[in-house]
């Protein structure tokens, strides 16, 4: 929990305890419920007014935020997971499959991360080994042949570097990823809705439209890995942090996101199904403006986009 968090933690089950006095009948307690989440928004309000780039680094890894899994059952109905690359395994760090949205069919893939010790553990922390990429590649390309949309949501500090995964083509297995969202003739849509780390985020983020919840972070590299190579001192993780231009609204100005998506009061980990209705609005509106394109103006418009971003001009003394 943030230092921040503390107060708002105590109050948060206050105002908990009170919802279940009153669906038990106890409706003389309604003014002290609303006097309690008037006290929580005050302070929520402060408290988040003066977060900088490694505060929004914490929440982007806050605990209880909400991974992939958590906003499938709310974003999609009849969500079908598929399994495995058909060439090694199942990697559970990647979650793939089909849904629909709104009653129209897409295809979901994303980073998770998991929840209790054994979870992440079987999820590798949401750090994903080739064969997880491998699957990404094939339910997109089965998407594609179906005209269905691709919407992926990024969540992880970044690929697995182990051995193991090294010897199964680690590199190989992004690089194809990054081409194939890269041409892909459907509308893909990407949010990084945590922490996106590396070129294990990036896979999943070649889209036509790419989108971040407020207090997500997404870098080439962690604040504490730059702080190791820049300074080698990990006191300097705040600085890195600010050095690296990683919060959301630094992205937005730089262009490599098209949009933010605001978070509840006090951020996503507080409250899942509003977190969840701000990106479906999200959704919604880029699928319309992305469905009116054909195949071949959805490839351009994604390679004019990447092809923007870092462009500068030489100017001649």
């Amino acid at each position: 929990m943030l230092e921040i968090e503390k107060d708002l933690e105590e109050l948060a089950q206050k105002i908990l305890q009170l919802k279940k006095l009153l669906q038990l009948g106890e409706r003389h307690r309604e003014s002290e419920l609303r006097r309690l989440q008037r006290e929580f928004r005050e302070k929520a309000r402060k408290a988040y007014q003066k977060l900088d780039p490694w505060d929004r680094v914490q929440l982007a890894r806050h605990p209880k935020r909400p991974h992939t899994m958590d906003l499938i059952p709310i974003l999609f109905e009849e969500f079908t997971e598929l399994h495995g690359d058909r060439l090694f395994g199942d990697d559970r760090a990647v979650v793939a499959g089909f849904a629909y949205f709104e009653g129209m069919p897409v295809a979901v893939i994303g980073h998770e991360k998991g929840r209790s010790t054994k979870e992440k553990m079987e999820r590798n922390f949401g750090m994903p080994h080739p064969e997880g990429y491998r699957k990404a590649v094939r339910i997109a390309k089965l998407a594609e042949s179906y005209g269905m949309p691709v919407i992926t949501f990024v969540d992880t500090a970044g690929a697995y570097p182990g051995v193991g995964a090294e010897e199964r083509g680690q590199a190989e297995a992004i690089a194809q990823c990054l081409y194939t969202f890269g041409y892909l003739r459907t509308p893909v849509v990407s949010v990084v809705i945590g922490e996106g780390g590396s070129g294990g985020a990036l896979a999943f983020g070649v889209a036509n439209r790419v989108y971040m919840l407020e207090n997500a972070v997404y870098s080439v590299i962690s604040p504490e890995g730059c702080a190791a190579i820049l300074w080698k001192d990990q006191s300097k993780v705040k600085e890195a942090a600010k050095a690296l231009k990683l919060t959301s609204w630094d992205l937005l100005r730089l262009g490599v996101i098209d949009g933010i998506i605001r978070e509840p009061l006090g951020g996503a980990h507080w409250d899942y199904m509003r977190t969840a209705r701000l990106i479906k609005r999200c959704l919604r509106k880029a699928l319309r403006e992305l469905l009116e394109l054909t195949p071949e103006r959805l490839v351009e418009d994604r390679i004019k986009k990447f092809s923007s971003m870092g462009v500068f001009q030489e100017v001649m003394p």
